[in-house]
């Protein structure tokens, strides 16, 4: 089993996103109230009180710039929490440890893509009581194949895209 790392919205991208998102709009900040939002900025639930913005993010389309591919009609693009602020990144420092937003019994789409960008196919995690290595399982059965380049986690109840894994 190989330690597959969460990898939240990258530190230039946030700042791209907090001027004007994806979809080239300027979102307001807003006060979270009750907290819970999953932030893909520090890949975290939000707390109550914090500032935070919802913006359209296309992550496909950041990583297909970086690698020269051609994602074509699977460049999403889909609504995601940020903080309003710099935050500076998950509590490690890094890369996100551990799987965020998980809780046994959710639902998850893991979607595996190629070096091209091209959707290669993907599987329904029902995530079980140890999450993590639930999608251990999921992460080493999708990079076994060795035309998968990057996997997208993404909530099944809203479709929202949750976090990204790369080959090492």
């Amino acid at each position: 089993m190989t330690n597959h790392l969460a990898r939240p919205i990258t530190p230039a991208a946030l700042k791209e996103l907090r001027d004007t998102d994806d979809s080239g709009h300027t979102r307001a900040p807003f006060t979270d109230d009750e907290g819970g939002a999953p932030l893909r900025c520090c890949l975290r639930r939000s707390r109550s009180g914090e500032r935070l913005l919802l913006v359209s993010y296309a992550p496909l389309r950041r990583w297909a710039a970086e690698n020269w591919a051609q994602p074509g009609a699977y460049d999403e693009q889909g609504p995601v929490f940020i903080h309003a602020e710099e935050c500076g990144g998950p509590a490690d420092g890094g890369d996100g440890g551990g799987s965020p937003y998980t809780r046994p019994g959710a639902l998850r789409t893991v979607r595996r893509y190629s070096s091209e960008g091209r959707i290669l196919g993907g599987r329904l995690l029902e995530l079980p009581e140890k999450v993590d290595a639930g999608f251990e399982e999921a992460f080493d059965e999708a990079f076994a194949d060795p035309e998968v380049a990057l996997v997208h986690v993404r909530a099944v109840e809203f479709g929202c895209f949750l976090f990204e894994v790369r080959r090492d």
